[in-house]
């Protein structure tokens, strides 16, 4: 009998099947257009762009344009690509352009289904990214689907890491720019440490399209972005605390695996006191509760957590001596990211690795926050459905999944729940065995490097040849997973989220073509590729009677995404094929969540050795655990969200501030209310309002108005008069704050004081910033103990922020006052000094490159090589972190560090 739900749904339809019919009548108009579309010529094509563009610039909508310019779109790519969109592919793009997520299947076309949203949303002319997971796929897609583009005049960009300046600023000019999330992140942030407006690459935030939508903006979400700086070197603190973590035992800390979370007891915290005064890391009278012992214990935390927490080979890798972490969704290796406050640094003593120096952040962003900027966002991916609340909740964006252009064929089995980890990699084996004999193709997912190398030597013993894909095996990649599909091929994967590759059944044509090339570089292109394509044709249809792809999982994933993206390498665009989990009750997921029961309903049943539980019953408490897990984890990240937002709203205001300043042709405006308001506050707290002159601190005032003016005022001499009041004070004070800028001004000329107004702005601002960004984090790690007193933390945390933004904000009127009034031109006696120094600069750079080895000449190892010989600084007293010790050079005079660069290149840089 059919319940009331599933009764309602095959009356009215589910609300997905109502927003597909809904743009039926779109598609409709769509594909009307197709005759007249193709009658047009090469050059046409590109006119039909331009008109529309004068046509949306005169007050049409792109809603109104968007059955012309998608069949005109359909059109250049099958010109282009010999690609012809299915309808199901025109749905995608419109809900895309509606700021919606297009959840389709794998082969579905996403790549192609991109390009009609972004086609028509940059007629506007204000720009539109592609965001890509990794940056070999921003590179191919852009080069890929650029032809497109040029075929309807319009230009594409794509950026990377380490690129060229000028390259990167035209590929943000271009039309649609493709590029990863975190190079997009990172240039957000890099331009808003720029000094210059002519310095920054990105355009505004006009419209987004990201490409596996919910690895970016939910699974990488939780980590920010950091741009930081080196600080001191404390490796030996690292060391020395390490040699502690081995020496405790399960009675000293307890580890909540639901929350991965490791604490220490009382005991440990006895424990940890004495061996830390053992090794002198904790003075005799200190206990681990005094505010002075903050820092180690942080420290120490960080230690167990590193040795508790994460595991070699699933958590990270350890690879030329360096701890490169592992993305544990996609497997890959995260080149370059690092985790902070001194946990990358414990991991590294842990492996016996080379520690590098912790970093101070100079900026940060979340995924969330910089997503959030865009007017409009989009997403597609295969899988979102199940994470629908919050794409909703954090970005305002729908999910939609379109119907796929073929069936899906594939065959789901329930899952096979074994007693223990041993029967089920026995079972595992026995399965693999019978699909290789019959020649079909298996992909194997695991969830660790370790747990994929342990099924392969498993595999090796029962001589079954197979390929291994996690990230020890990066850069082979694609071609493993091209030859994933090949007749009677076993690969084993470490997750396969993001990939980027189809898995086509039979093998990929393009990866053969070019193999066949590689071995015979003489022979005809035409011919080769002809023959192949003959080959290839049978032995899919091989793979077929075989029974296509069959994926095996060897375990549940907390998240069931990524078990959905696993199961969806099989069966695309109506192939055949099947999927099947193996479970234990030792695995992971079912051991956290609730395995008790499980393990004594399958006593009961009196299983015997090797026999598994399936069970449709069993799926269904699966999923339920994974979604508790879920949900667990999104109101993480909510929470992580909400104190985020405290600090996002701050950036705001003081990158908004930078723009207005780089903008600006003359601050003196500015500067003059900073130095007034700094004399309010100098004569209101040295003499205070309606107090007699004896009760002045007048001493004080002298020494504050030297200080914060560099003004050597008689302010003795003035409270000595008759009549002198607090204004008269202040008028005083202000003329000759005045003349002295006016003097300044004249000495240096104008234009060159306006740029040292505005450079020593915006230093002041960076450097505050920086402050408070490390206050803010300082705040964040103990604003949680209050809940202990029945206060809320986040209150606590916005309240105490704003406080500290207010008192940010008052220290840099002072601040840049003071630096203002300390400035001034170089003497000539410093001038023939700086160009003396300049000179024995040269002359040590020459003797260096003469000395140098050879092949030393690469900039990149002379960057990360020691240095030929010390720096030595061309102004006397250099400090860098005081831009007071720096003179006054110009921006293109040598930097007064040293270095050989200008100075706009080195320390007159933001960047």
């Amino acid at each position: 009998m059919l319940g009331i739900g599933t009764l309602t749904r095959k009356v009215f339809g589910t609300p997905n099947d109502r927003k597909v019919k809904s743009v039926r009548p779109l598609v409709e108009r769509i594909n009307a257009l197709e005759e007249e579309t193709r009658a047009l010529s090469d050059e046409e094509l590109v006119q039909k762009t331009e008109q529309m563009k004068a046509r949306h610039s005169n007050g049409e909508s792109l809603d109104d344009l968007l059955p012309e310019a998608f069949a005109t779109c359909r059109e250049a790519a099958h010109r282009a690509l010999g690609l012809r969109a299915f309808d199901v592919q025109l749905m995608g793009g419109i809900f895309m352009h509606q700021g919606n997520i297009a959840e389709m299947k794998t082969g579905e076309g996403k790549t192609l289904v991109a390009t009609f949203p972004a086609y028509l949303n940059a007629l506007s002319g204000k720009g539109v990214h592609i965001v890509t997971v990794n940056d070999y796929l921003a590179r191919r897609d852009a080069d890929w689907m650029g032809k497109v583009y040029a075929a309807l005049g319009l230009t594409t960009g794509v950026v990377y890491p380490r690129q060229p300046e000028d390259e990167k600023r035209a590929a943000y000019q271009a039309d649609i720019t493709y590029a990863t999330n975190n190079e997009l992140g990172f240039d957000y942030l890099r331009d808003n440490m720029k000094s210059e407006l002519s310095q920054m690459y990105q355009r505004g935030h006009n419209f987004a399209i990201v490409d596996e939508v919910d690895s970016i903006l939910i699974d990488e979400a939780r980590t920010p972005l950091i741009i930081s700086g080196p600080s001191d070197d404390r490796s030996e603190l690292y060391i020395a605390i390490d040699r502690i973590i081995p020496s405790l035992s399960d009675d000293h800390f307890t580890i909540d695996e639901k929350t991965r979370n490791v604490t220490f007891t009382d005991e440990g915290n006895e424990f940890l006191e004495d061996r830390l005064k053992l090794a002198g890391l904790l003075e005799d009278e200190r206990t681990l509760y005094d505010p002075e012992s903050t820092t180690v214990v942080h420290h120490v935390n960080q230690a167990l957590r590193a040795h508790k927490l994460f595991q070699k080979d699933k958590d990270y890798i350890v690879r030329d001596n360096e701890v490169v972490l592992i993305d544990e969704f996609t497997g890959r290796m995260m080149l370059g990211r690092r985790l902070s406050e001194g946990l990358h640094q414990a991991i590294e003593a842990k492996e016996q690795c080379k520690i590098q120096p912790e970093n101070v952040t100079l900026a940060q962003v979340t995924f969330q926050n910089y997503f959030r900027l865009y007017s409009k966002l989009a997403g597609m991916t295969g899988t979102a459905s199940t994470e629908a609340e919050e794409f909703a909740e954090i970005y305002g964006l729908g999910v939609v999944e379109v119907p796929t252009n073929k069936p899906i064929a594939r065959i789901d089995e329930d899952d096979k729940v074994y007693r223990t980890g041993r029967e089920k990699y026995d079972a595992i084996v026995a399965e693999i065995k019978v699909a290789h004999e019959k020649r079909q193709p298996v992909l194997v997912g695991t969830t660790s490097i370790e747990k994929s190398e342990m099924l392969s030597e498993l595999l090796k013993k029962e001589g079954l040849p197979h390929n291994v894909l996690n990230a020890r095996q990066h850069e082979m990649e694609a071609q493993i997973v091209g030859d994933a599909g090949k007749l009677g091929a076993i690969t084993i994967a470490t997750n396969m989220a993001g990939r980027g590759t189809d898995i086509k059944l039979g093998g990929n044509v393009e990866m053969k073509v070019i193999e066949a090339l590689d071995a015979d570089p003489n022979g005809n292109p035409d011919e080769i590729r002809r023959r192949i394509e003959a080959e290839h044709a049978d032995e899919e249809q091989a793979v077929m009677d075989a029974g296509g792809l069959f994926v095996l999982a060897t375990e549940r994933h907390e998240s069931r995404r990524i078990d959905n993206q696993l199961r969806g390498r099989s069966g695309r665009q109506g192939d055949p094929g099947r999927s099947s989990f193996f479970l234990s009750l030792e695995d992971d997921l079912m051991r956290i969540f609730g395995s008790e029961r499980l393990d004594n309903v399958l006593g009961k049943l009196g299983m015997q050795e090797g026999e598994a539980i399936v069970h449709p019953w069993v799926n269904k408490s699966l999923e339920r655990a994974q979604a508790k897990v879920e949900g667990r984890n999104f109101d993480i990240r909510k929470q992580l969200l909400k104190f985020d937002d405290v600090m996002n709203d701050q950036r705001k205001v003081i990158f908004a501030q930078r723009r207005e300043i780089m903008e600006a042709e003359d601050l003196s405006e500015t500067t003059e209310d900073m130095r007034d308001q700094v004399i309010d506050d100098l004569v209101d707290g040295y003499c205070p309002p309606k107090s007699y002159a004896d009760q002045w601190d007048t001493q004080g005032l002298y020494a504050g108005v030297l200080e914060k003016l560099g003004l050597d005022a008689p302010v003795l001499a003035w409270a000595d008069e008759d009549g002198v009041d607090q204004d008269v004070i202040r008028d005083r004070l202000t003329e000759l704050a005045d003349k002295q800028m006016a003097d300044k001004a004249e000495a240096f000329g104008p234009d060159t004081m306006r740029q040292i107004e505005k450079q020593l702005i915006l230093q002041t601002i960076d450097g505050k910033w920086r402050e408070h960004l490390l206050t803010l984090e300082h705040l964040r790690s103990v604003v949680g103990f209050r809940g202990y007193a029945q206060r809320d933390p986040l209150n606590e945390y916005k309240t105490e922020a704003f406080q500290l933004f207010e008192g940010m904000l008052e220290s840099l009127r002072a601040d840049v006052t003071s630096k203002l009034g300390q400035i001034r031109p170089m003497t000539e006696e410093e001038r023939r000094q700086m160009a003396e120094q300049m000179m024995r600069q040269q002359q040590r750079s020459e003797v260096a490159a003469a000395q140098a080895p050879a092949g030393a000449t690469n900039p990149e190892q002379e960057a990360v090589g020691p240095a030929v010989a010390p720096q030595e600084p061309l102004v006397e007293g250099f400090d860098e972190t005081n831009p007071d010790t720096w003179g006054n050079p110009g921006r293109n005079d040598p930097c007064p560090c040293g270095s050989g660069n200008k100075f706009k290149h080195c320390h007159g840089r933001l960047a």
